[in-house]
């Protein structure tokens, strides 16, 4: 057999997964179905096609896995991690997955520290409801200096981020986002938070993946989905020092009703609604106007 082939028996067993995970609604099959078999074989997925061929005893954890996949318990979860922008953040029960569009928000906040003309050497930046400290690890990865502070209510998630900023710079705090970080207020650089913002009449449209396995208090934001994004914006105008900036995210129909809470507050400039890849609204952007208080 050949190195530079992938071998028959891999092959088919992906095929067998991908018919599997399709039958049990996967939306991603054949991604999924490779990404386990990567994950067994130890290796990136895009170097599958010279990875050798499954052992008796990985074929039968790979067979394990896509069964419990086909259960829709999420992909993350079987493998213990999650792709976020450069890194790989742990993740499992009791810590909302993080989204790629996500990603565009976390990169807009990297962008605009980045290009800040203040040139403040240790920008201080607040990450509210961090769940697994995904955009405060990026944060502080690509920005040299950041000072990053992660909040984080909820315990379990709370013990994620925990266990992903060790040995990091980023500090993780036990808090609730509304109050936290008191010592703070009106000296933060800049905002960031990815609240719960769903509906709760969606409860029955979500995939099941998100419904049995995301937290709830990472997904629910009350009945019009906005108490997550409202209390980030409270929480921002009291950390935040003149000209500092927050992003929320919220969902794809959303937008203009969170700019509108920036607008109605009468504290903020330079108000945005900001796409994701899909061209999706995905967050809100807004600068710090204390000489409104």
């Amino acid at each position: 057999m050949t190195a530079n082939r992938s071998p028959a028996r891999l092959r088919v067993a992906i095929d067998v997964a991908h018919d599997r995970l399709a039958a049990a609604g996967v939306p991603s099959p054949r991604h999924d179905a490779e990404a386990l078999a990567a994950f067994v074989l130890g290796c990136p997925r895009g170097r599958l096609h010279v990875a050798g061929d499954l052992s008796a005893g990985q074929q039968t954890v790979f067979s394990e896995l896509v069964a419990r996949r086909a259960k829709r318990i999420p992909l993350q979860h079987l493998t213990g991690s999650a792709a976020f922008r450069y890194l790989e953040v742990a993740v499992g029960p009791g810590v909302f997955v993080p989204r790629p569009e996500t990603e565009v928000l976390a990169g807009w906040c990297i962008d605009a520290l980045l290009s800040r003309t203040d040139k403040t050497p240790e920008p201080l930046v607040v990450d509210l409801c961090t769940g697994s400290a995904a955009i405060a690890l990026s944060i502080a990865h690509e920005v040299k200096g950041a000072v990053v502070h992660a909040v984080e209510r909820e315990r379990a998630a709370y013990e994620w981020a925990d266990r992903n900023v060790t040995g990091t710079r980023v500090v993780v705090h036990h808090a609730d986002a509304a109050d936290a970080l008191a010592d703070l207020d009106g000296s933060v650089d800049l905002v960031v938070g990815n609240p719960p913002y769903l509906p709760e009449s969606q409860r029955g449209d979500v995939d099941p993946e998100v419904r049995d396995h995301d937290p709830d208090a990472a997904l629910w934001g009350g009945p019009d989905g906005l108490a997550g994004p409202r209390m980030i914006e409270l929480a921002a105008r009291r950390l935040l020092r003149h000209h500092g900036l927050v992003a929320v995210e919220h969902a794809d129909h959303q937008g203009e009703l969170v700019a509108e809470l920036f607008r109605a507050s009468g504290e903020w400039e330079h108000i945005a609604v900001r796409q994701d890849l899909a061209g999706r609204d995905r967050f809100v952007t807004a600068q710090r106007d204390r000489m409104a208080d």
